[in-house]
């Protein structure tokens, strides 16, 4: 089933808006392998199913910013209205409404999708949680350390002894002459 679409390209394919995460109407279609205004004409024949929290067409201020962060054409033969967002249940729901086996295999791609971002998300969550617990448990331990190294780090004022030998008698000079050498 994973060879229809690969989950990666569906995972590319949902954006965070409002905090919630969606798919847009372009994307589905494109994953259904159906034209966008065939998607948008069953859901708007099927408008019952698909209350907000499912589904929501952008404001002009969210599809200009969208246009700007993804290509989307403004030219002509380009989209002249927003596009629709579908949540999580949107989607689900979409499959009821386009009644093909290659939407059904699609639908279930694009919840298993969803599910691996959830995981994937929480995930994260734990771990920035467990950062946050050993910083607060291993801080003092932490500044022990900095002590250290700080000690290493500083310099005695104080000169050392010099460690060894040292000759106290005075050194011969070779190959200059004394005046008693010189007869």
């Amino acid at each position: 089933m994973s060879g229809i679409v690969p989950i990666e390209r569906i995972a590319n394919k949902i954006y965070l808006m409002g905090g919630m995460k969606v798919m847009l109407d372009r994307d589905l279609a494109e994953l259904y392998d159906v034209e966008t205004r065939t998607l948008v004409q069953a859901v708007k024949r099927n408008k019952q199913r698909f209350p907000p929290d499912f589904m929501f067409q952008l404001s002009k201020d969210e599809f200009d910013s969208l246009r700007s962060q993804i290509v989307i054409s403004k030219g002509r033969g380009g989209r002249r209205y927003p596009p629709y967002a579908f949540t999580e249940q949107g989607v689900a729901m979409l499959s009821s409404v386009l009644n093909s086996d290659r939407a059904i295999q699609v639908n279930i791609l694009i919840m298993r999708a969803f599910t691996q971002l959830r995981k994937m998300l929480s995930t994260h969550e734990d771990l920035k949680r467990k950062i946050e617990s050993m910083e607060e448990k291993y801080d003092q331990q932490f500044q022990i350390v900095f002590e250290a190294i700080k000690q290493l780090l500083e310099t005695d004022e104080t000169p050392k002894k010099k460690i060894g030998f040292t000759v106290k008698e005075k050194q011969k000079t070779y190959g200059k002459r004394t005046k008693k050498s010189k007869k």
